[in-house]
Protein backbone atom coordinates (compact mmCIF):
# COMPACT_ATOMS: atom_id res chain seq x y z
CA UNK A 1 0.00 0.00 0.00
CA UNK A 2 2.39 2.52 1.02
CA UNK A 3 4.58 1.43 -2.09
CA UNK A 4 1.53 2.31 -4.17
CA UNK A 5 0.57 5.76 -2.73
CA UNK A 6 4.27 6.82 -2.97
CA UNK A 7 3.72 5.59 -7.13
CA UNK A 8 0.71 7.99 -7.69
CA UNK A 9 2.50 10.83 -5.77
CA UNK A 10 5.24 10.58 -7.98
CA UNK A 11 2.75 9.57 -11.16
CA UNK A 12 3.39 11.77 -14.72
CA UNK A 13 7.42 11.75 -13.28
CA UNK A 14 10.17 10.34 -15.80
CA UNK A 15 13.79 9.33 -15.78
CA UNK A 16 15.11 12.37 -16.78
CA UNK A 17 13.28 14.13 -14.22
CA UNK A 18 14.85 12.18 -11.34
CA UNK A 19 18.49 12.07 -12.92
CA UNK A 20 17.71 16.30 -13.04
CA UNK A 21 16.80 15.86 -9.56
CA UNK A 22 19.47 14.00 -8.70
CA UNK A 23 22.28 16.22 -10.32
CA UNK A 24 20.33 19.33 -9.00
CA UNK A 25 21.04 17.52 -5.00
CA UNK A 26 24.75 16.74 -5.73
CA UNK A 27 25.36 20.41 -7.49
CA UNK A 28 23.72 22.10 -4.24
CA UNK A 29 25.79 19.99 -1.93
CA UNK A 30 28.72 21.34 -3.60
CA UNK A 31 27.80 24.92 -3.37
CA UNK A 32 26.15 24.75 0.19
CA UNK A 33 29.19 23.16 2.04
CA UNK A 34 30.71 26.55 0.99
CA UNK A 35 27.61 29.24 0.94
CA UNK A 36 27.27 29.16 5.12
CA UNK A 37 31.24 29.92 5.57
CA UNK A 38 31.38 32.43 3.29
CA UNK A 39 30.36 35.63 4.58
CA UNK A 40 32.08 34.46 7.64
CA UNK A 41 35.26 33.61 5.70
CA UNK A 42 35.06 37.08 3.76
CA UNK A 43 34.59 39.00 7.01
CA UNK A 44 36.91 37.44 9.54
CA UNK A 45 40.04 35.52 7.00
CA UNK A 46 40.10 37.83 4.28
CA UNK A 47 38.77 41.20 6.15
CA UNK A 48 36.18 42.20 3.98
CA UNK A 49 33.27 44.53 5.22
CA UNK A 50 29.90 43.92 4.98
CA UNK A 51 29.52 46.08 2.06
CA UNK A 52 32.13 43.67 0.01
CA UNK A 53 30.32 40.78 1.17
CA UNK A 54 27.31 42.17 -0.30
CA UNK A 55 28.87 43.38 -3.26
CA UNK A 56 30.16 40.06 -3.82
CA UNK A 57 27.08 38.09 -3.52
CA UNK A 58 25.25 40.23 -5.34
CA UNK A 59 27.34 40.60 -8.80
CA UNK A 60 27.95 36.78 -8.40
CA UNK A 61 23.93 36.11 -8.46
CA UNK A 62 23.37 38.46 -10.77
CA UNK A 63 26.18 37.60 -12.99
CA UNK A 64 24.48 33.68 -12.84
CA UNK A 65 20.91 35.07 -13.14
CA UNK A 66 22.16 37.39 -16.54
CA UNK A 67 23.89 34.89 -18.09
CA UNK A 68 21.02 32.09 -17.85
CA UNK A 69 18.99 34.57 -19.60
CA UNK A 70 21.35 34.37 -22.82
CA UNK A 71 22.41 30.30 -22.30
CA UNK A 72 18.87 30.37 -22.52
CA UNK A 73 18.30 32.03 -25.79
CA UNK A 74 21.26 30.46 -27.02
CA UNK A 75 19.26 26.95 -26.23
CA UNK A 76 16.28 27.46 -27.93
CA UNK A 77 18.58 28.67 -30.90
CA UNK A 78 20.64 25.72 -31.41
CA UNK A 79 17.89 23.66 -30.22
CA UNK A 80 19.94 21.90 -27.79
CA UNK A 81 19.64 21.66 -23.86
CA UNK A 82 22.15 18.96 -22.42
CA UNK A 83 25.31 19.94 -23.88
CA UNK A 84 25.17 23.92 -22.89
CA UNK A 85 24.06 22.63 -18.93
CA UNK A 86 26.52 20.09 -19.47
CA UNK A 87 29.39 22.72 -20.11
CA UNK A 88 28.36 24.81 -17.03
CA UNK A 89 27.97 22.12 -14.70
CA UNK A 90 31.66 21.01 -15.65
CA UNK A 91 32.46 25.05 -15.39
CA UNK A 92 30.75 25.42 -11.47
CA UNK A 93 32.70 21.88 -10.59
CA UNK A 94 36.06 23.34 -10.86
CA UNK A 95 35.88 26.48 -9.94
CA UNK A 96 34.79 25.80 -6.20
CA UNK A 97 38.62 25.04 -5.34
CA UNK A 98 39.63 27.95 -6.58
CA UNK A 99 38.14 30.30 -4.00
CA UNK A 100 39.67 27.86 -1.15
CA UNK A 101 42.99 29.68 -2.92
CA UNK A 102 41.90 32.99 -2.28
CA UNK A 103 44.46 35.21 -0.08
CA UNK A 104 42.75 38.34 -0.61
CA UNK A 105 38.88 39.29 -1.27
CA UNK A 106 39.63 40.21 -4.97
CA UNK A 107 41.11 36.63 -5.67
CA UNK A 108 37.59 35.09 -4.33
CA UNK A 109 35.59 37.02 -6.01
CA UNK A 110 36.68 36.20 -9.44
CA UNK A 111 36.77 32.62 -8.81
CA UNK A 112 33.17 33.17 -7.37
CA UNK A 113 31.85 34.93 -10.33
CA UNK A 114 33.06 32.09 -12.53
CA UNK A 115 31.66 29.50 -10.54
CA UNK A 116 28.25 31.60 -10.78
CA UNK A 117 28.75 31.74 -14.47
CA UNK A 118 29.12 28.51 -14.84
CA UNK A 119 25.34 28.13 -12.59
CA UNK A 120 23.71 30.21 -15.08
CA UNK A 121 25.25 28.75 -18.17
CA UNK A 122 23.10 25.66 -16.76
CA UNK A 123 20.02 26.95 -14.97
CA UNK A 124 17.68 27.72 -18.12
CA UNK A 125 19.02 24.72 -20.48
CA UNK A 126 19.04 22.06 -17.21
CA UNK A 127 14.89 23.87 -16.33
CA UNK A 128 13.98 23.56 -20.25
CA UNK A 129 15.21 19.91 -20.01
CA UNK A 130 12.84 19.51 -16.64
CA UNK A 131 9.66 21.09 -18.34
CA UNK A 132 10.69 18.45 -21.39
CA UNK A 133 10.51 16.00 -19.26
CA UNK A 134 6.51 15.50 -18.28
CA UNK A 135 3.30 16.53 -19.67
CA UNK A 136 2.04 20.05 -18.68
CA UNK A 137 -0.51 19.23 -15.99
CA UNK A 138 2.58 17.97 -14.55
CA UNK A 139 4.87 20.42 -14.87
CA UNK A 140 4.61 22.16 -10.93
CA UNK A 141 5.60 18.73 -9.79
CA UNK A 142 8.49 18.18 -11.97
CA UNK A 143 9.95 21.59 -10.78
CA UNK A 144 8.71 20.29 -7.12
CA UNK A 145 10.84 16.99 -7.60
CA UNK A 146 14.26 19.19 -9.09
CA UNK A 147 13.64 21.98 -6.14
CA UNK A 148 13.64 19.05 -3.51
CA UNK A 149 16.91 17.55 -4.76
CA UNK A 150 18.04 21.11 -4.76
CA UNK A 151 16.97 22.49 -1.75
CA UNK A 152 17.78 18.28 -0.23
CA UNK A 153 21.51 18.91 -1.19
CA UNK A 154 21.75 22.45 0.39
CA UNK A 155 20.32 20.80 3.81
CA UNK A 156 22.85 18.52 3.55
CA UNK A 157 25.72 20.43 2.19
CA UNK A 158 26.32 22.59 5.36
CA UNK A 159 25.64 19.54 7.57
CA UNK A 160 28.61 17.99 5.42
CA UNK A 161 30.71 21.11 6.16
CA UNK A 162 29.62 21.13 10.19
CA UNK A 163 31.12 17.52 10.06
CA UNK A 164 34.01 18.34 8.25
CA UNK A 165 34.44 21.70 11.11
CA UNK A 166 33.54 19.99 14.00
CA UNK A 167 34.61 16.13 13.81
CA UNK A 168 37.12 15.78 10.81
CA UNK A 169 38.89 19.40 12.18
CA UNK A 170 39.45 20.60 8.53
CA UNK A 171 40.01 23.86 7.95
CA UNK A 172 37.76 26.16 6.22
CA UNK A 173 40.20 25.87 3.03
CA UNK A 174 39.97 22.63 2.61
CA UNK A 175 36.25 22.46 2.63
CA UNK A 176 36.21 24.95 -0.60
CA UNK A 177 38.75 22.08 -2.15
CA UNK A 178 36.24 19.00 -1.17
CA UNK A 179 33.16 20.62 -2.53
CA UNK A 180 34.59 19.54 -6.36
CA UNK A 181 33.58 16.44 -5.66
CA UNK A 182 29.92 16.38 -5.19
CA UNK A 183 29.95 18.91 -7.81
CA UNK A 184 31.63 16.35 -10.57
CA UNK A 185 28.84 13.53 -9.44
CA UNK A 186 26.35 15.84 -10.44
CA UNK A 187 27.98 16.12 -14.78
CA UNK A 188 27.81 12.30 -14.29
CA UNK A 189 24.12 12.44 -13.37
CA UNK A 190 23.68 15.07 -16.68
CA UNK A 191 25.68 12.53 -18.77
CA UNK A 192 23.34 10.47 -18.15
CA UNK A 193 20.33 12.41 -18.76
CA UNK A 194 18.76 11.83 -22.42
CA UNK A 195 17.69 14.55 -24.55
CA UNK A 196 14.44 15.25 -26.15
CA UNK A 197 14.69 17.05 -29.82
CA UNK A 198 13.39 20.37 -28.40
CA UNK A 199 10.12 21.56 -30.00
CA UNK A 200 11.55 24.73 -31.36
CA UNK A 201 10.77 26.64 -34.24
CA UNK A 202 13.92 27.90 -36.53
CA UNK A 203 15.19 31.01 -35.81
CA UNK A 204 18.33 32.22 -37.64
CA UNK A 205 18.12 35.07 -35.91
CA UNK A 206 19.25 34.90 -31.70
CA UNK A 207 18.42 38.02 -30.42
CA UNK A 208 14.88 38.52 -32.24
CA UNK A 209 13.59 36.21 -29.30
CA UNK A 210 12.25 39.51 -26.87
CA UNK A 211 9.78 40.69 -29.32
CA UNK A 212 7.97 37.17 -29.39
CA UNK A 213 7.25 37.09 -25.45
CA UNK A 214 3.87 37.78 -24.74
CA UNK A 215 2.34 41.48 -23.17
CA UNK A 216 1.33 38.93 -19.87
CA UNK A 217 5.22 37.70 -19.17
CA UNK A 218 6.49 40.76 -19.26
CA UNK A 219 4.04 42.15 -16.32
CA UNK A 220 5.09 39.01 -14.56
CA UNK A 221 8.98 40.09 -14.57
CA UNK A 222 7.83 43.49 -13.86
CA UNK A 223 6.25 41.78 -10.56
CA UNK A 224 9.37 39.74 -9.61
CA UNK A 225 11.33 42.79 -9.96
CA UNK A 226 9.30 45.27 -7.87
CA UNK A 227 9.71 41.88 -5.21
CA UNK A 228 13.42 41.21 -5.98
CA UNK A 229 14.36 45.12 -5.61
CA UNK A 230 14.24 43.99 -1.85
CA UNK A 231 15.30 40.59 -1.59
CA UNK A 232 18.95 40.70 -1.24
CA UNK A 233 22.02 37.98 -0.33
CA UNK A 234 20.83 35.17 2.11
CA UNK A 235 24.19 36.51 3.68
CA UNK A 236 22.91 39.19 5.14
CA UNK A 237 20.97 36.21 6.97
CA UNK A 238 23.84 34.58 8.33
CA UNK A 239 25.77 37.48 9.09
CA UNK A 240 22.85 38.69 11.83
CA UNK A 241 22.67 35.33 13.07
CA UNK A 242 26.47 35.19 13.53
CA UNK A 243 26.32 38.34 14.85
CA UNK A 244 24.25 37.48 17.72
CA UNK A 245 27.12 35.47 19.64
CA UNK A 246 26.10 32.61 17.73
CA UNK A 247 29.42 30.03 17.14
CA UNK A 248 29.55 29.70 13.41
CA UNK A 249 29.14 25.53 14.07
CA UNK A 250 25.51 26.83 15.52
CA UNK A 251 25.22 29.36 12.18
CA UNK A 252 25.58 26.43 10.00
CA UNK A 253 23.24 24.19 11.80
CA UNK A 254 20.44 27.03 11.59
CA UNK A 255 20.94 27.45 7.70
CA UNK A 256 20.61 23.44 7.01
CA UNK A 257 18.08 23.53 8.72
CA UNK A 258 16.11 26.30 6.79
CA UNK A 259 16.87 24.18 3.88
CA UNK A 260 15.48 21.33 4.92
CA UNK A 261 12.22 23.07 5.60
CA UNK A 262 12.82 24.97 1.94
CA UNK A 263 13.15 20.80 0.76
CA UNK A 264 10.44 19.70 2.28
CA UNK A 265 7.73 21.84 0.70
CA UNK A 266 9.28 22.12 -2.48
CA UNK A 267 7.91 18.93 -4.47
CA UNK A 268 4.12 19.82 -1.41
CA UNK A 269 4.10 23.23 -3.33
CA UNK A 270 4.67 22.38 -7.03
CA UNK A 271 2.12 19.42 -6.71
CA UNK A 272 -0.32 22.34 -5.40
CA UNK A 273 0.34 24.75 -7.91
CA UNK A 274 -0.71 22.08 -10.71
CA UNK A 275 -3.89 21.81 -8.96
CA UNK A 276 -4.34 25.29 -7.80
CA UNK A 277 -3.78 28.94 -9.37
CA UNK A 278 0.10 29.46 -9.19
CA UNK A 279 -0.21 32.97 -8.89
CA UNK A 280 -1.70 32.59 -5.33
CA UNK A 281 0.64 30.02 -4.30
CA UNK A 282 3.50 32.43 -5.44
CA UNK A 283 1.74 34.47 -3.26
CA UNK A 284 1.99 33.04 -0.09
CA UNK A 285 6.04 32.75 -0.91
CA UNK A 286 6.24 36.86 -0.82
CA UNK A 287 4.00 36.97 2.36
CA UNK A 288 6.00 34.47 4.25
CA UNK A 289 9.20 36.03 2.72
CA UNK A 290 8.13 39.98 3.98
CA UNK A 291 7.27 38.61 7.39
CA UNK A 292 10.38 37.07 8.09
CA UNK A 293 12.14 39.67 6.86
CA UNK A 294 10.18 41.89 9.61
CA UNK A 295 10.96 39.72 12.32
CA UNK A 296 14.69 40.10 11.54
CA UNK A 297 14.88 43.64 11.75
CA UNK A 298 12.70 43.55 14.69
CA UNK A 299 14.95 41.21 16.94
CA UNK A 300 18.11 40.05 17.50
CA UNK A 301 17.10 37.17 20.03
CA UNK A 302 19.00 33.89 18.73
CA UNK A 303 15.68 31.17 19.35
CA UNK A 304 13.83 34.13 17.52
CA UNK A 305 15.85 34.31 14.24
CA UNK A 306 16.26 30.77 14.32
CA UNK A 307 12.31 30.40 13.96
CA UNK A 308 12.53 32.75 11.81
CA UNK A 309 15.22 31.19 9.37
CA UNK A 310 12.93 28.19 9.49
CA UNK A 311 9.79 29.64 8.08
CA UNK A 312 12.05 31.36 5.34
CA UNK A 313 12.99 28.33 3.91
CA UNK A 314 9.12 28.45 3.45
CA UNK A 315 9.62 31.02 1.07
CA UNK A 316 12.79 29.73 -0.27
CA UNK A 317 10.71 26.26 -1.75
CA UNK A 318 7.69 27.81 -2.89
CA UNK A 319 9.31 30.68 -5.00
CA UNK A 320 11.82 29.02 -6.56
CA UNK A 321 9.90 25.61 -7.77
CA UNK A 322 6.57 28.10 -8.31
CA UNK A 323 8.49 31.16 -9.75
CA UNK A 324 10.03 29.69 -12.33
CA UNK A 325 6.86 27.49 -13.12
CA UNK A 326 5.20 30.50 -14.04
CA UNK A 327 7.94 31.39 -16.09
CA UNK A 328 7.26 28.30 -18.20
CA UNK A 329 3.81 28.19 -18.67
CA UNK A 330 3.53 32.01 -19.91
CA UNK A 331 5.84 31.56 -23.10
CA UNK A 332 5.37 29.07 -26.22
CA UNK A 333 7.21 26.21 -26.11
CA UNK A 334 9.16 27.27 -28.47
CA UNK A 335 10.57 30.27 -25.97
CA UNK A 336 10.51 28.48 -22.99
CA UNK A 337 14.76 28.04 -22.02
CA UNK A 338 14.98 31.91 -23.11
CA UNK A 339 11.65 32.71 -20.90
CA UNK A 340 13.10 30.61 -17.95
CA UNK A 341 16.34 32.23 -19.00
CA UNK A 342 15.19 36.01 -18.57
CA UNK A 343 13.30 35.36 -15.33
CA UNK A 344 16.10 34.21 -13.98
CA UNK A 345 18.42 37.18 -15.30
CA UNK A 346 15.57 39.51 -13.69
CA UNK A 347 16.06 37.98 -10.70
CA UNK A 348 20.04 38.26 -10.56
CA UNK A 349 19.84 41.53 -11.68
CA UNK A 350 17.31 42.67 -9.24
CA UNK A 351 19.62 40.85 -6.38
CA UNK A 352 22.35 42.55 -7.65
CA UNK A 353 20.42 46.05 -6.97
CA UNK A 354 19.31 44.63 -3.47
CA UNK A 355 22.44 43.57 -2.08
CA UNK A 356 24.26 46.60 -2.94
CA UNK A 357 21.51 48.69 -1.58
CA UNK A 358 21.56 46.30 1.84
CA UNK A 359 25.60 46.57 2.22
CA UNK A 360 25.25 50.29 2.23
CA UNK A 361 22.61 49.65 4.48
CA UNK A 362 24.64 47.33 6.57
CA UNK A 363 27.66 49.57 7.01
CA UNK A 364 26.03 53.10 7.21
CA UNK A 365 22.51 53.02 8.82
CA UNK A 366 22.16 50.31 10.42
CA UNK A 367 21.84 46.17 10.34
CA UNK A 368 17.97 46.26 11.16
CA UNK A 369 17.40 48.73 7.62
CA UNK A 370 18.43 46.14 5.28
CA UNK A 371 15.35 43.85 6.55
CA UNK A 372 13.08 46.96 6.69
CA UNK A 373 13.77 47.68 3.23
CA UNK A 374 13.12 43.94 2.10
CA UNK A 375 9.66 44.17 3.67
CA UNK A 376 8.47 47.40 1.96
CA UNK A 377 9.93 45.91 -0.90
CA UNK A 378 8.34 42.33 -0.48
CA UNK A 379 5.35 44.33 0.40
CA UNK A 380 4.64 46.13 -2.99
CA UNK A 381 5.26 43.11 -4.36
CA UNK A 382 2.77 41.31 -3.46
CA UNK A 383 0.13 43.85 -3.93
CA UNK A 384 1.50 44.15 -7.24
CA UNK A 385 1.23 40.54 -8.02
CA UNK A 386 -2.41 40.04 -6.37
CA UNK A 387 -3.36 42.34 -9.31
CA UNK A 388 -1.51 40.51 -11.82
CA UNK A 389 -3.48 38.67 -14.64
CA UNK A 390 -5.02 35.34 -12.89
CA UNK A 391 -5.02 33.56 -15.85
CA UNK A 392 -1.52 34.38 -17.51
CA UNK A 393 -0.03 31.57 -16.43
CA UNK A 394 -2.35 28.93 -18.18
CA UNK A 395 -2.74 30.34 -22.00
CA UNK A 396 0.23 28.54 -23.38
CA UNK A 397 -0.22 25.51 -20.97
CA UNK A 398 -3.61 24.74 -22.85
CA UNK A 399 -2.07 25.33 -26.16
CA UNK A 400 0.41 22.68 -25.30
CA UNK A 401 -2.44 20.01 -24.01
Amino acid sequence: MARWKAERYFTGLSRNTFLLAIASLFTDISTEMLYPVLPVFLTETLRASGSIVGLIDGFAQAAQNIVGGFSGALSDHWKRRKPIALAGYVLAALTKPLMGLSTVWQGLFAARLVDRIGTGIRSAPRDALVASSVESKDRGRAFGLEGLGDNTGAFLGPLLALFLLSAAHVGLRTIFYLALIPGLLAVVMILLVQEKPAQVDSSPRLDARARRFPASYWRYLLVIALFGVGNSSNAFLILRTHETGTPLKNTILIYAVFNLVAALISYPAGSLSDRWNRKNVLLIAFVVFALVYLGFGLTTNIVSLAVLFLFYGLYQGIFRVVGKAIAADAVPVSLRASGIGWYSATVGLTQLAASIVAGVLWDRVGHSAVFFYGTASAAAGSIALYFLDSEMSYRWVIGEC
